[in-house]
């Protein structure tokens, strides 16, 4: 079957080699501006051309002369010879359809294409705005539609997500997550894009929080390393002070362990206490010869006086009778 179809339509080049198939072709251009709309035929093909939009005529080229069917100075368009048409200055009213057609010296067609024009407006710049609710961001992103019948997309990312609405003025998005906001608003013929850093106060991110986690065991591990470091300072110190002091003797009495005990503690105060110099100075002599003073009360002391002595009574005998 494919076979065929492919035989019949080699025949039918061959048959009519100068007759080429309808195009139909989409341009944009944005206000004003020029368009060129080419043709697909070689010059030396093009004798005579014509050109209508929306079935009505323009121009034609013919035998290398021009004819206008319209107004110059209101089409602002020209034709090149090779079938070219140009347009200069082109307005929203210039949108149609443009039609070719071509035919060779000898009468025959060389060409017939179409070609729908749209001129569009380049979009307006869009404002991106936020507000903060609940520890979460509603970021908006909004253009200004200058007329109704104008075709774009508007679409609003931040990271992996993307809202896209078409033909439409405002865009929302809702978020817990802060960071880089992108605005784009776009047409055939322009783009506008605006950015911007959102961050809602309460919002923590994730190297934030990555952040303050490993301050925070690194604080914990550094107590910890601390804790350790002292206490093995106080044993070694009371390993030390233990491995000094004499072991008590548990064979003995209780009243022997308590004098080794207080003989130890003895021995302890007098290795702390500083020593006297070897040789004392000339002053520190007259201090250690000069009598240490006495006690008031043992100045003023005086010898008690003598008692008197008691007459001992002689015991009353009883008389005799006679």
């Amino acid at each position: 079957m494919n076979f065929w179809r492919i035989f019949l339509i080699k025949y039918m080049l061959l048959l009519f080699p100068s007759v080429k198939c309808s195009v139909s072709n989409l341009i944009y251009t944005a206000v004003n501006e020029s368009v060129f709309l080419h043709i697909a035929v070689a010059a030396e093909n093009v004798y005579d051309a014509t050109w209508l939009r929306d079935r009505k005529k323009l121009l034609q080229l013919k035998d290398s002369k021009v004819k206008y069917y319209v107004n110059r100075d209101q089409c602002r368009c020209k034709i090149f010879l090779n079938g070219t048409l140009q347009i200069e200055r082109v307005v929203k009213e210039d949108s149609g359809k443009y039609t070719v057609t071509v035919y060779q010296k000898d009468g025959k067609l060389s060409a017939e294409e179409d070609k729908t024009f749209i001129v569009q407006e380049p979009v307006a710049q869009p404002i991106l705005s936020f507000e903060c609710i609940n520890k979460s961001a509603s970021v908006k992103c909004e253009v200004k539609q200058k007329t109704k019948d104008e075709t774009f997309i508007i679409e609003l990312t931040q990271d992996k997500s993307k809202k896209i609405q078409k033909n439409a003025t405002r865009v929302e998005l809702h978020t817990q997550y802060s960071g880089m906001f992108r605005c784009v608003v776009k047409n055939q013929v322009s783009e506008k894009v605006t950015e911007k850093v959102i961050k809602c106060s309460g919002q923590l991110d994730l190297y934030l929080i990555l952040s303050i986690a490993g301050g925070a065991i690194f604080f914990v591990i550094f107590v910890i390393l601390l804790i350790c470091c002292i206490r093995k300072k106080k044993a070694e110190r009371l390993g030390d002070y233990v491995a000094g002091t004499p072991q008590s003797d548990s064979s003995l009495p209780e009243e022997d362990q308590a004098m080794q005990a207080h003989q130890a503690d003895s021995e302890m105060v007098v290795r702390e206490l500083p020593q006297p110099p070897s040789n004392p100075t000339p002053k520190q002599l007259r201090i250690q010869q000069r009598p240490l003073p006495q006690p008031q009360g043992q100045q003023q002391a005086v010898p008690p006086r003598p008692r008197p002595r008691t007459q001992q009574r002689t015991p009353n005998h009883p008389r005799e009778r006679p």
